[in-house]
């Protein structure tokens, strides 16, 4: 189910064994649970996910990073952020950073520790996808994933082949540099996305 597309309305929800998990706008009381996810996290969690310290930043350019990131429901808006619940909670986000028509990365953080490898990421990625063609006038999406990211990998196996694997001196986001795994999804991509989620839940 998808509500109006005006700012601060967009919702998607899904069931799964979890409880019923969804995506909704990110709004400012949201953030300081994203802020302590990358301030928090233990080290070697970040370290696994590559993340750079520097690019990173610090607790007010983490803010400000998302602060932007709250859909305004501009098309030309550059980063729009949704948030990710269960239940009604907030336990993770999702982040669309836009270049150009056909130049757009995905990013995904479940930020709820508990709630990584249970099921969440695969379920919501459809109405995710979805979600990314409606609320912004692009063509094609890419997903850059880590390679040693196995649980990531994984989850994105059931959706979308790897296009590409290469080294990547300047990832998007605030990864360090190294292998990732290149993915590509279009437009015309989102009915067999959606078709395969409903598949993977009767299975």
């Amino acid at each position: 189910m998808t509500a109006e597309l005006k700012p601060g309305r967009y919702a998607a929800s899904v069931e799964t064994a979890c409880g019923i998990a969804g995506l909704r706008d990110l709004t400012g009381a949201d953030l300081s649970a994203i802020v302590d996810y990358w301030l928090l996290s233990p080290a070697e969690h970040l370290a696994y996910m590559g993340v750079d310290r520097p690019r990173l930043g610090t607790r007010d350019v983490i803010h400000a990073r998302f602060l932007k990131a709250i859909r305004t429901g501009d098309t030309a808006q550059a980063n729009i952020a949704l948030a990710v619940t269960l239940d009604g909670a907030m336990v993770g986000y999702t982040l669309l950073n836009r270049y150009s028509k056909d130049v757009n990365y995905s990013h995904w953080h479940i930020i709820a520790a508990g709630l990584r490898a249970r099921g969440v990421s695969t379920s919501l990625y459809p109405p995710r996808i979805k979600a990314y063609f409606e609320l912004a006038p692009i063509a094609r999406l890419i997903h850059q994933t880590r390679t040693r990211n196995v649980g990531v990998n994984r989850m994105l196996d059931k959706f979308v082949p790897v296009a590409e694997t290469k080294y990547i001196e300047k990832p998007d986001g605030v990864a360090e540099p190294g292998e990732f795994h290149l993915r590509y999804v279009t437009g015309e991509d989102v009915v067999r996305i959606l078709a395969r989620g409903e598949e993977l839940k009767a299975a």
